[in-house]
C-alpha cells in the first residue's frame, strides 16, 4: 500500500505539554476539530503568538508545540 498526497497523515504534536496526534494541516483545522470558538482560546504555536486572523495560515507540522490560553481582556 502506498500513500498519496491526498491521503491525511498523521502528525504528532504537543498541546499544553501533552503529545497528541492529528491530522489537521493548520492551527485552525485544529481548533475546528475540537469545536474551539475562535474568541474562546488564545493560541501560540512553538512560542509565537498567533492571532486569530492568522490561524488558517499557520501549518502544523510533525513535533510542533500549541499552547492554548485565555485571551486577556481589559482596558
Amino acid at each position: 500500500m502506498t500513500t498519496t498526497d491526498t491521503e491525511p497523515k498523521t502528525i504528532t504534536i504537543t498541546v499544553n505539554g501533552t503529545p497528541e496526534t492529528t491530522n489537521a494541516r493548520t492551527l485552525q483545522e485544529w481548533l475546528d476539530a475540537r469545536g474551539v470558538l475562535p474568541a474562546a482560546l488564545a493560541t501560540a504555536v512553538n512560542g509565537n503568538f498567533v492571532p486569530r486572523s492568522q490561524r488558517a495560515q499557520q501549518p502544523l507540522a510533525e513535533g510542533d508545540t500549541i499552547l492554548t490560553f485565555q485571551p486577556i481582556e481589559g482596558g
